[in-house]
């Protein structure tokens, strides 16, 4: 294959990612006028469960042999955690603004790196993630808009989600089945008792729903892998700006959503900390993988 070839072909996987997220999403603020997130989140995992299981089977004596069962689980936790809330989030505001929302979890893992791992983070790093908490605070308008229960879901979502990628890179060493097993499991099992607490009974015509959820989570999360394996990441992260796009889109098309000036503002500040962030990162060399698309 040429080597030029390589970024579209990484381009088009997160193409595809992207767009089966966004599908996504859409059935998950469906399912949420009906379904607490939580069940939700459980019926979504226990689709993943069934793909996982044989994995599982096949690499059992490496999971026996692991030694950071601790740090699995709390990784595991805030991923349940962050899912849970991002289900919550999609479910309460407006696609775009819980997406653009989301936008602020590699701001915040910068921070949360340094103070937990002990990486080293320039002047600049600084500067993003407050110009990005700026952008936060002109979407949510403080003294307009009040501070709504899916904001704050949508915050936690990007807490929780940025302790879990620090974890994901402190477990960097660990093989990357093992981590897809350990989260697919984790989460099942962390959600079984809150989604039997919170269960509500599931309509037959709305089963095709829930476990769409679950599917296209899965095929998605096999795209962004794919994506990132075949390009680099410094190639494909201006792309992911595109979902932001993507949900304001979808938003408006499912939900009749039409963006308010404040989010729009606020979408293009994040967008340019990430930028300046990434550019004047570009200089460095990143060795660190991937971690989970947060986003499924």
């Amino acid at each position: 294959m040429p080597k030029a070839a390589a970024p579209n072909i990484g381009m088009a996987w997160l193409l595809c990612d992207m767009s089966l997220v966004t599908i996504m999403t859409v059935l998950v603020k469906l399912g949420g006028a009906d379904y607490p997130a939580v069940q939700m989140v459980f019926i979504r995992s226990l689709v993943g469960l069934v793909s996982v299981l044989p994995m599982a089977w096949r690499h059992r004596y490496a999971l026996r042999q692991t030694r950071q069962w601790g740090r699995h689980a709390f990784r595991v936790f805030c991923n349940t955690a962050a899912l849970n809330a991002n289900f919550a989030a999609l479910t309460a505001l407006p696609l775009a603004l819980a997406n653009a929302i989301g936008f602020m979890r590699p701001l915040v893992v910068l921070a949360l790196a340094t103070f937990m791992l002990g990486e080293r983070s320039g002047p600049w790093r600084w500067v993003g993630a407050a110009i990005g908490f700026a952008g936060v605070l002109i979407m949510v308008a403080p003294g307009e808009m009040a501070w709504s229960a899916g904001i704050l879901a949508a915050l936690a979502a990007v807490l929780f989600g940025s302790l879990a990628t620090v974890q994901t890179r402190a477990l960097k060493d660990e093989n990357t089945t093992i981590l897809m097993v350990f989260y697919t499991i984790g989460i099942t099992l962390f959600t079984a008792i809150p989604a039997a607490i919170a269960w509500q009974p599931v309509a037959p015509h709305s089963w095709p729903l829930l476990l769409g959820i679950g599917v296209i989570a899965q095929i998605a999360q096999y795209c962004y892998l794919r994506a990132y394996q075949s390009s680099p990441a410094n190639v494909l992260a201006p792309l992911g700006y595109l979902s932001i796009v993507m949900a304001s889109l979808a938003g408006y098309l499912a939900f009749g959503e039409v963006p308010a000036w404040t989010t729009l503002v606020g979408i293009a500040v994040i967008l340019f900390a990430l930028a300046l962030t990434a550019r004047l990162d570009r200089r460095r060399p990143q060795r660190i993988a991937p971690a989970d698309d947060p986003a499924s």
